[in-house]
Parts: structure tokens; C-alpha cells; sequence
């Protein structure tokens, strides 16, 4: 048997491939595989550039090359330590405060610098608003520079002063950048920079006031490391030494979690566009039996014909793949525009390995899916040119199933993903088809009673799902799940802030009054008295961090990335009561009662954090406070009611424990809207203290939650066109069928006019089945959401009807375009085939 050449096979297959282009299949097989590699780029292309961007500026989100931060100020030992290394140092304090105009008030950041900061980087300011930017300098003593929107909040101009607490200060520039400052998703407030020779001068800063303090270093590696060496030993419990890989992580865990659930939303793009690519393989080769049987005749070999097929799909897979390689990179330009106030300013190109490895999941899509229809035409007996009933072996099982599962396998290695979380989410996914998928089924079943009484374009239309209910179930389910999704991310987006404000009472706190000095208490409570609004009581804050439980250090306790882990790194809000506070309840213990004299003082604790740090009562907790330990002991655990805009505590402690530490207070009081001109005169009678207007911070969380939400809308667009691309695999995988059924009843006397109104029902009823599972899943998944999540009430939700009309159109359109060559088929068809 002649053997042709390589060359020869691929330019066979390569006009074979030309030939049958406009076959629906290739154009299905192509599509599948154009967004499975297209969510796959887009989304490797925003993990490596978002990493590209960290590394990038590394050195530059510390603004230093070494930090040493803490809730108190360094000790002469510290500093003197660095100095004497031949370190560069600067000093940074960050604390929030109200800034005062002549027109309002606005809560801000205030950053107070000295002249040599930054050590890493560059200030960057503008002379006006969005004017030409430069580089370089800093403010004076007497000085501020401040962000556009602190000008627009306060209705000021370049020029105009401001008051910081007791300092009235002149804005000379625009502060357009920061080095260290990781964009805008940890700063709600505008920024104002100040000198740091005029903090003294605001009296703002006071002792238990709530400050981060940063020691800024930079040197060789050498000097720096003997500095870690010599300071670790002596760093307090609210102190942190900080490298580039440390502050590269901030951002990093934060913006991880968004690139994990997008890797997942691609791994559903990619198995949906798997399920069209295996239906689209599985048609390409049973319209191909009689083609292979007739090139066994010709002489080629079993091995060859093989690979004259498996040719063409890869010519076909590359081209997809390289096609859906460039949209994926164009698509997450698009991504990054969405994200841009989330994202750091400068973000690098990527590379094209994100590309590449966008090609090779296409590639190994192809690979699994479609190898073991593929297999099959090498089995096609050369006999079938003659009787055309033979049909090939089908290959075994376990080829089907492992090819399936290797490129799954792979795919998920390359995404990076969570193994325990992917299994969970398969099988749980698998569960809900099963179960959804046998309720259709059974619904479709008891569609068959009604075949007898109904109008015959009913009867065509649903005879059609009953001849094929499994492709029916499965199609229904994968829209259904689509559609869910969206209806999901919409509802919450849009109500759940809503359901739970609605919730609140009318009269709920809507300031928060933070920092208010011992000195002030009295004559604060007073001018709240004045102003005849309902508030909470003063309570006294210390800030103050647990170190150890039971006499063990805490970080060999708690477990990282729980509760606890968050709770103990960073400094709690500690406080006392005589009285348990409004919205608290006892779950364990009792409140304060007689102690022995030489028994520890004790603490109540919120019971959640409790459960997360493995506390149980009669436990010993030791926290660092003001420099100083305070050990007490766990008599009481607390449910709290976080939802009341009331301050709430994770930890208070009996009455006297804390009594010889710096104290500030905190309360929240409700004003009504229309009377901003007293919270001014609040603001100026009381410079130290932050007003933070509650109102404020929820306008600002649901820009955020928007831009969030469009940016995961975005990447369900991708599974979405898979959805599309298994919908129309479906259709393909029976067209040959439809095209006789229409064809027959064209020569049966049928109009065109029948077979369109047929297929709108069976397409429509497909895709409304499609919605309302969606709807039905919505309101169950939004349920357990609000009740069990986030303890809401729920209610049901009317404009989820809606689902099953959006259902019928978008499968009644897309089934009736991929069908429009059966409905075209006509008599002739089939006497031409018989």
C-alpha cells in the first residue's frame, strides 16, 4: 500500500479543510474553541500583568526599601539602630481626620512627611486640577497639598486654607501621586499631605488616638538585613517590619482573590466551549465515514486517513486558537479599563506567555475532546463505500472518559486553581445538574399527554425535545445556569444594600464621632444634647493587640487567612462597660460579677472571633497596650448585632482594667439631612475629633460594588458565548435529521410558514424551560444568601419573571438561526439522498 508524504497529507487536508469551511460543524468547533481560548488569555494576561505590576513596584509600595510601622512611635533605640547601619531615613505618620473649609467639612487622610520622604519613588503634583503634572519636592511647613476631589467635596480652589484639626494650613498643589500608596481600594477619603514639622500643631495626634507611625529606610542589602537582625528581637506586638515582598502582598491577597474567581469563570468557559467542541468533533466525524471509507479504498492506510482528519482539526484548532489568543488580549484591555480605580497606575504589557498559554489550553481543549470522536475514522471499514449501514468501532470507554479528564486535569493545572474549592464547586455544580436535569426530564415526559390534544405545529415543535430529551435537558440546564448567574450578581448588586438599609431604622445612626479627648467628653455629650439628637453612649477606646492565649503566642494558635489570623494582625478597638451595650447578647458566661482580689480581670468576647481563636471561658489573654501588658481572663462570650450602625466591640473588658491608659471615646449619633451647617460647627468647636458621615462610605462601597460587579458581568460574557457555542454544537449534532424531517414534510404539502412556527416553539419552550430553572434557582440561592449569610429577610423577587421571556428570545433566536438550513431543505433534498 503507497504511503503519501507529509506534505502530500497536508495539503490534502488543507483543501479538504478550505472545501468544507462553510460546513456548520468547522464554524461551531471554530467558535467553541475561539472563546475557550479567548476567557483563558484574557484572563492569564490580567493575572501575569497584575503580578508584572507588583514586582514592577516593589520597592515603590513601601515608598522605602525597608518599613518599620506600628500603632505607637519607634523607640531612640530603633531609629538609632539604623542610623548607626549608614541607613537614609524619613518619617511618615497617617491618621484620619475632618478637614474643615469655608463651605463644609470632609473626613480625610492625613499623611504628615518630612522633607526626605520618599526614599523609593517620586511625589507627583499639578499646579491645578488635572494640569500638566510634575515631579519631585514636597509641601512647606504651613503647607498642604490635597487631592482634586477634597477641592470638589469643599467647593476650593488652589490657594483657599484649610483647617487640620487647630492648624489652619494653605493648599499650594494637587497631589496627583504617591509611590506608596497602593491605588484607591484601601482609601475611601481624599489624601492631603502635610509637613511633618505642622503635626504637632493640629492636635490631632493624642494619646490612644488610632495613628500608624512609618520609619522609612533605604540601603544596601547588606545594612538592611543587619538592621531586620538587630530590631526583630525588640519589636512590639503593634510593630512590623515590612520588605517589598511584604507590601507587594497587601495588594496582592486582595486582588488574588478577584484573579481566582475570573481563573474560575474561565475553567466554566472552557469546559462549556469542551462539551461544543466534543458535540461539533463528534458530527465532524460522522459526516466524514463515507469520505474515509472511500480514501481506504484509494489506497491510504488506517494510520493515514487518521491523520489526514486529525490534520485538519489541528489547522482548524490553531487558527482558532491564535484568533482567540488576540481577542483574549484585546478583551482584557477591557478588563483593566473596568478595573482601572482598583488596579495600580502602572501596569506592564504581560508578555505573550499568557498568550501562549492561552493556545495551549485551546489546543488541549481540542486535544481531549475531540481525539476520541476523532479515533473513530480510522475505524471505518473500507466495505461502507458499498454499504453505507457499516459503522466504525467506537472506541472504548475509558479513552473517551480519560482523554475528557486528562485535558480537564491540565487545564486546571494551568489555571492555578484551588483544588478543594474546584472539586467542591464540579461535584456540587454536577449535583444540582443531576437533579435539575431529571426534573426537566420529567417535566418533558408528562409533555407527551398533551401531544394528542394539541395543534400540530405544538405537536412537531414538542415531538422534537421528546425524539432528543437528554440534548434537550442538557441544553435547557447549561442556559438555565448562565442565566442564573447574571440574574444573581444583578440582584445583589442592586438590592442587597438596599434590603439591608431598608432595614435599618429610620433614626439609625448616620455619624460616627471617633478620637474625642478626655478633656472633651463632657462638653461634647453637651453640644450633642444641643443639638437634640439621639445618640449612643461615649465609649472609651484604647488601641491595644492580643499577644498570646493561655501563655502561648497567638500565631502558633490561630490558623492563616481565618477570622482570628485578621483579628490578631492588627491593633483592636479595646473598650469597657459596666452595662452590656444595646445589641449585645449573652451566648456563654454572665456579665460582671464579684472576683476574688487576687483574680484576673476579666474580658468579654464577641463569639464569632472566640470560635475563630479557639477561645472557651476561663481562658488567659495577654494584649500589648500603650507599651504595656494587660493579662485577663475570658468570662463571657457575646452575640453581636453588627447591623445597627451602634458602636460594637470585639472585646470588653470590666470596668478598671484599663482606667490608667491613654483613653479616647467613640459614639455615634443620628442628624437628620438638611443640617450640615451644625456638624461645621461640631467640626471647628472639636478639631481633634473625626466625624465620619456614614452615608458617605456607602455611596463610596457601592461604586466600588459597581465596578466590581461590571468588571465579573464582563467575563460571564465568555461563558455566556460558550453557552452559545453548546447550544449550537446541539443544534449541528441534529441538523442532518431535521434537514430530512423538513425536506419530508415540505413534500408532504407542509408551508415554510409551519416549520418556522414549529421551530419557535420548540426553541422557545427550550429556552423559557431555561429561565424559569433560572429564576427558581435564583430565588433558592438568594434565600440562603439572605437567611443564613447575611441574616436579612427575604422577599420574593416579581422581576425574576422576567427570566423565562429573556430565556425565549435568546434560545428562540439563536435556534432558529442555527437551524435556518432545515428550514430552507427542500423535497428535492430527499429524493437526492434516498
Amino acid at each position: 500500500m503507497a504511503r503519501l508524504p507529509l506534505l502530500r497529507l497536508l495539503s490534502l487536508a488543507l483543501r479538504q479543510l478550505l472545501r468544507d469551511a462553510r460546513a456548520g460543524e468547522l464554524r461551531v468547533l471554530f467558535f467553541a474553541l475561539l472563546v475557550a481560548v479567548a476567557a483563558s488569555t484574557a484572563i492569564g494576561y490580567f493575572g501575569a500583568r497584575l503580578n508584572g505590576a507588583m514586582l514592577l513596584r516593589a520597592t515603590e509600595f513601601l515608598g522605602a526599601d525597608l518599613l518599620l510601622q506600628g500603632s505607637s512611635p519607634a523607640r531612640p533605640e530603633q531609629l538609632q539602630a539604623g542610623r548607626d547601619l549608614g541607613l537614609e531615613h524619613a518619617r511618615v505618620v497617617e491618621f484620619s481626620s475632618v478637614v474643615a473649609g469655608d463651605n463644609g467639612i470632609q473626613l480625610s487622610s492625613i499623611k504628615a512627611a518630612d522633607a526626605a520622604y520618599p526614599l523609593r519613588g517620586e511625589l507627583k503634583s499639578a499646579a491645578q486640577p488635572y494640569g500638566s503634572e510634575g515631579s519631585g519636592g514636597g509641601p512647606g511647613p504651613g503647607e498642604a497639598w490635597v487631592e482634586p476631589r477634597l477641592l470638589a467635596a469643599l467647593n476650593l480652589k488652589i490657594g483657599d486654607s484649610i483647617d487640620v484639626g487647630m492648624k489652619t494650613l494653605r493648599m499650594t498643589r494637587v497631589l496627583t501621586y504617591e509611590p506608596d500608596r497602593t491605588g484607591n481600594f484601601y482609601s475611601l477619603t481624599p489624601r492631603v499631605l502635610i509637613n511633618f514639622a505642622d503635626l504637632d500643631a493640629t492636635g490631632v495626634v493624642q494619646p490612644g488616638s488610632r495613628v500608624t507611625y512609618r520609619e522609612l529606610w533605604r540601603g544596601t542589602s547588606e545594612a538592611l538585613a543587619d538592621y531586620q537582625k538587630a530590631v526583630k528581637p525588640s519589636l512590639e506586638a503593634n510593630q512590623s517590619l515590612q520588605d517589598s515582598r511584604d507590601g507587594n502582598r497587601q495588594i496582592g491577597g486582595a486582588l488574588g482573590k478577584a484573579e481566582r474567581y475570573l481563573n474560575m469563570a474561565s475553567l466554566v468557559a472552557v469546559l462549556l466551549s469542551g462539551v461544543a467542541v466534543a458535540l461539533s468533533a463528534s458530527r465532524f466525524a460522522s459526516r466524514r465515514f463515507d469520505a474515509s471509507a472511500l480514501l481506504r479504498c484509494l489506497g491510504l492506510s488506517r494510520r493515514q486517513a487518521l491523520l489526514l482528519f486529525s490534520l485538519q482539526l489541528a489547522m482548524l484548532g490553531l487558527l482558532a486558537s491564535l484568533s482567540g489568543a488576540l481577542l483574549g488580549w484585546l478583551a482584557q484591555l477591557g478588563l483593566f479599563y473596568l478595573l482601572a480605580g482598583l488596579l495600580p497606575t502602572v501596569v506592564p504589557a504581560g508578555g505573550v506567555m499568557p498568550a501562549l498559554a492561552g493556545i495551549g489550553t485551546g489546543l488541549v481543549a481540542l486535544a481531549g475532546f475531540a481525539l476520541p470522536p476523532l479515533a473513530a475514522l480510522g475505524r471505518v471499514p473500507p466495505l461502507r463505500v458499498l454499504r453505507r449501514d457499516l459503522l466504525p468501532v467506537p472506541p472504548s470507554s475509558w479513552l473517551v472518559y480519560g482523554a475528557a479528564l486528562l485535558a480537564l486535569a491540565l487545564i486546571m493545572w494551568r489555571l492555578s486553581l484551588d483544588l478543594l474549592l474546584t472539586f467542591a464547586l464540579l461535584s456540587g455544580g454536577l449535583l444540582a445538574a443531576l437533579l435539575l436535569g431529571g426534573l426537566l426530564l420529567l417535566g418533558l415526559q408528562s409533555l407527551r399527554r398533551l401531544l394528542a390534544g394539541a395543534s400540530l405545529p405544538w405537536r412537531l415543535g414538542l415531538g422534537q425535545l421528546l425524539r432528543h430529551p437528554l440534548a434537550a435537558a442538557g441544553q435547557s440546564l447549561a442556559f438555565g445556569l448562565i442565566l442564573l448567574s447574571m440574574a444573581l450578581i444583578a440582584l445583589l448588586r442592586g438590592e442587597l444594600l438596599d434590603t439591608w438599609q431598608n432595614q435599618l431604622p429610620k433614626d439609625a445612626p448616620n455619624y460616627f464621632a471617633l478620637n474625642i479627648l478626655p478633656a472633651d467628653k463632657a462638653a461634647f455629650a453637651d453640644r450633642l444634647k444641643d443639638f437634640s439628637v439621639l445618640g449612643a453612649p461615649l465609649y472609651p477606646v484604647i488601641p491595644g493587640r492580643l499577644t498570646h492565649i493561655n501563655g502561648e503566642p497567638v500565631r502558633q494558635i490561630v490558623s492563616k487567612d481565618s477570622s482570628g489570623d485578621r483579628a490578631i494582625q492588627r491593633d483592636l478597638s479595646l473598650t469597657w462597660a459596666a452595662e452590656l451595650p444595646a445589641g449585645n447578647t449573652l451566648t456563654a458566661g454572665s456579665w460582671w460579677s464579684e472576683q476574688p482580689a487576687d483574680a484576673l480581670p476579666a474580658v468579654s468576647v464577641e463569639a464569632k472571633v472566640a470560635e475563630s481563636l479557639k477561645l472557651k471561658l476561663g481562658d488567659r489573654l495577654l494584649f500589648s497596650v500603650g507599651g504595656m501588658n494587660r493579662e485577663v481572663r475570658v468570662t463571657s462570650l457575646r452575640a453581636v448585632n453588627w447591623d445597627n450602625f451602634q458602636p460594637n466591640f470585639f472585646m470588653i473588658f470590666e470596668p478598671g482594667t484599663l482606667k490608667d491608659l491613654p483613653t479616647t471615646y467613640l459614639t455615634s449619633f443620628y442628624l437628620a439631612p438638611g443640617h450640615d451647617q451644625q456638624i461645621v460647627e461640631l467640626s471647628r468647636a472639636f478639631p481633634a475629633v473625626t466625624i465620619l458621615q456614614v452615608e458617605a462610605l456607602l455611596a463610596q462601597l457601592r461604586s466600588i460594588l459597581a465596578q466590581v460587579t461590571l468588571a465579573v458581568e464582563y467575563v460571564l460574557l465568555f461563558v455566556l458565548a460558550a453557552g452559545l457555542a453548546v447550544l449550537f454544537s446541539g443544534l449541528q449534532a441534529t441538523l442532518d435529521e431535521r434537514i430530512h424531517q423538513g425536506a419530508l414534510l415540505r413534500a408532504l404539502g407542509a408551508e415554510r410558514r409551519l416549520l418556522v412556527k414549529t421551530r419557535r416553539i420548540e426553541f422557545g419552550l427550550l429556552g423559557a424551560a431555561s429561565g424559569l430553572l433560572a429564576a427558581l434557582g435564583c430565588e433558592l440561592v438568594s434565600l440562603v444568601l439572605y437567611r443564613y449569610a447575611f441574616d436579612l429577610a427575604w422577599s420574593p423577587h416579581p422581576w425574576l419573571l422576567i427570566l423565562p421571556v429573556v430565556g425565549a428570545v435568546l434560545v428562540g433566536g439563536a435556534g432558529i438561526f442555527g437551524t435556518r438550513r432545515a428550514l430552507n431543505a427542500t423535497p428535492l433534498t430527499v429524493l437526492r439522498e434516498g
